[in-house]
C-alpha cells in the first residue's frame, strides 16, 4: 500500500510538461551536489540506462560519480566551437584513462552539424586524436541535436 501511495505522490508532483516540480530541499552531500549540478537525467529503456552530465567545468569532477558498471560513453562534441576542441581532447582522453571506463565502447557525437563552420567527422577524429584510441571500439557521427540528425544512426551503431 504505502508504495502505491508513493507512486500516486509522484504522479501529483509531475507537472504537464514532464518535469517534476520542487516540492522538498533535503540537505544533500557533496556527491550528491555535484549529481545534481551535473543535471543528471536517468532514462529506463529495457534494461539500459543513460545518465546525461554537462560539460561544464564545474561538473566535470562529478563525472566518476558515474563511471562505475558503464559499458559505453557517449562523448558530445561542439563540432562549431573550434576553440574549445583542444580542451574537448584534453578532458576526452583523460577519461579513456579511467579504470573503471577501460571496458566500455566509445561513441562521439560530431554535434551541432547544422552551424556554419562545424567540422566534419574526420576533422573532429583528427582534432580529437581518435587515432591514438587503442584497445577499444569507437566510433564517430555527425549529428545535429536540433534537428534530430544523426543520433539515431550513432545509437544503433
Amino acid at each position: 500500500m504505502a508504495e502505491q501511495e508513493k507512486e500516486e505522490e509522484k504522479k501529483q508532483e509531475q507537472q504537464p510538461n514532464g518535469n517534476r516540480k520542487a516540492t522538498k530541499r533535503a540537505e544533500t552531500t557533496e556527491e550528491e551536489e555535484g549529481k545534481k549540478n551535473s543535471q543528471q537525467r536517468r532514462k529506463r529503456n529495457g534494461d539500459s540506462y543513460l545518465e546525461i552530465c554537462g560539460g561544464q567545468t564545474s561538473i566535470r569532477p562529478y563525472w566518476r560519480c558515474y563511471f562505475p558498471n558503464t559499458q559505453a560513453i557517449i562523448y558530445v562534441v561542439d563540432s562549431s566551437d573550434t576553440d574549445r576542441l583542444g580542451i574537448a581532447k584534453d578532458e576526452f582522453h583523460a577519461i579513456l584513462q579511467e579504470e573503471e571506463l577501460k571496458g566500455a565502447v566509445v561513441l562521439i557525437f560530431a554535434n551541432k552539424q547544422d552551424l556554419p563552420g562545424a567540422l566534419d567527422a574526420a576533422a573532429v577524429t583528427e582534432s580529437l586524436e581518435l587515432h591514438k584510441i587503442k584497445n577499444r571500439q569507437w566510433a564517430i557521427f555527425k549529428t545535429s541535436a536540433t534537428k534530430g540528425e544523426g543520433l539515431y544512426e550513432g545509437l544503433d551503431w
